[in-house]
């Protein structure tokens, strides 16, 4: 082994319970491996054979105090353990790991290019600025300027946490009263929140890896039943790939390089979201996260082209920390659907759904899903409204939208 190829100390901070394919794929590359996540996840199945420590946190909190408690534990940890890189696996994770790159000097996203791949205003305030279209926004910092928004623009309106995950947080208002009574309800977090124009549209996501700046690999893929819908009308989870050679695609992808380019992405695992509005037809950027998408989208990219995304990652990571020629995977081109929902039962019986096109099963309490894969979208599509409609009709199960992410 040369000295460039010597093993590596990766940190791995996942405040949530994922990313264990990155952990094992970085293992068998012969790395060290820390994990860094909340207490409360100390019990979980983390792939220990993976794993040389994993060290704990109070709370998965951004704030300050729980920051300074990392960094202090952190650089006691350091005294006697060698970091090379820092991987944050989710959302909350991804200012984590740009502090302490800031703070112990370590290659990676900084605390300024983390702001684009977390803070809501920041994303669409970069994008703008670089011509890519987002929906009409203002910040709430200014009374003037968000009465002049609001007057100037269409309701309903969404007023949305700039630094949540997902659609937690998300308030709908339709009148200008109503959007004022939400503000003021804020309080001191109001500087914490934007406010955007709701357009209907069919909304779509890009999950990518790219590396030395260039999305080296690419799958779009459209949400049946929107975020938004599912998690504020207690809907089921659909979402099902795009034949690659659409213009559709061409056009996502497109559109998905500019903003990769513009928020300053090196080399990352990304997931990012798109609308097309009802109204013009035309595609607006949502936002963008530096991570592999959440809720089983990875195990549908995986089934659809044969891309681990966790894995892939690990060895991308590794490329980029040697400055050795990364090779991107190659896409089998199939198509993939995935439905998930919540259930009135712990442990649903799914023995009636005997598809051959079935390639993954849903084991998590009181959850029923499915990822289908076939060679045709058609397929994948007839397969996902025949069970929506049988889950619906047996033990389909919805809860009001949580206060914080769960996965």
């Amino acid at each position: 082994m040369t000295p460039d190829q010597s093993p590596l100390s990766f940190l791995c901070i996942a405040t949530f319970f994922k990313g264990e394919a990155f952990m094992r794929a970085s293992k068998a590359l012969g790395h060290t491996v820390y994990l860094l996540t909340e207490e409360r996840h100390r019990d979980k199945a983390w792939p220990h054979d993976a794993i040389d420590e994993i060290f704990y946190l109070p709370s998965e909190s951004n704030d300050s105090h729980n920051l300074d408690t990392m960094v202090l534990g952190l650089a006691h940890t350091m005294r006697s353990r060698q970091i090379d890189r820092v991987i944050a696996l989710d959302d909350f994770d991804v200012e984590k790991g740009a502090l302490v790159r800031e703070t112990f000097r370590l290659p990676g996203m900084g605390q300024t290019t983390a702001r684009f791949f977390r803070d809501k205003l920041a994303m669409r305030m970069r994008a703008q600025a670089e011509g890519i279209r987002v929906p009409r926004f203002s910040s709430l910092f200014n009374d003037e300027q968000l009465t002049t928004y609001l007057r100037e623009s269409e309701s309903p309106w969404l007023i949305k946490p700039r630094s949540e995950a997902s659609t937690t947080g998300i308030r709908k208002v339709h009148s200008l009263e109503e959007a004022w009574d939400v503000v003021h309800s804020l309080g001191d977090n109001r500087h914490q929140f934007l406010i955007e124009e709701f357009k209907p549209g069919a909304v779509f996501h890009v999950d990518s890896l790219s590396y030395q700046t260039k999305a080296v690999f690419t799958r779009a893929s459209e949400y049946l039943a929107t975020p938004m819908e599912v998690a504020h009308g207690g809907g089921v989870f659909r979402t099902q790939t795009l034949p690659t050679d659409s213009a559709l695609v061409a056009d996502l992808v497109a559109m998905n390089d500019a903003v990769m380019l513009a928020f300053g992405m090196r080399h990352s695992a990304s997931h990012s979201e798109y609308i097309r509005g009802n109204h013009d037809g035309e595609l607006y950027f949502l936002e963008t996260a530096s991570r592999v998408g959440g809720a089983h989208i990875a195990e549908m990219v995986e089934a659809a082209s044969g891309v681990n995304l966790w894995a892939e990652w690990a060895k991308l990571e590794t490329a980029a920390a040697r400055n050795e020629a990364y090779n991107p995977p190659v896409d089998t081109g199939r198509h993939a659907g995935l439905i998930a929902s919540l259930a009135t039962e712990a442990q649903p019986d799914t023995s009636a759904f005997t598809d051959a096109e079935i390639v993954w099963r849903m084991n998590r309490e009181h959850h029923i899903g499915f990822i289908v894969q076939a060679d045709s979208p058609e397929r994948i599509r007839t397969l996902l409204d025949d069970y929506i409609v049988r889950i619906q009709a047996s033990v389909h199960a919805s809860m009001p939208v949580a206060a914080k992410p769960t996965n």
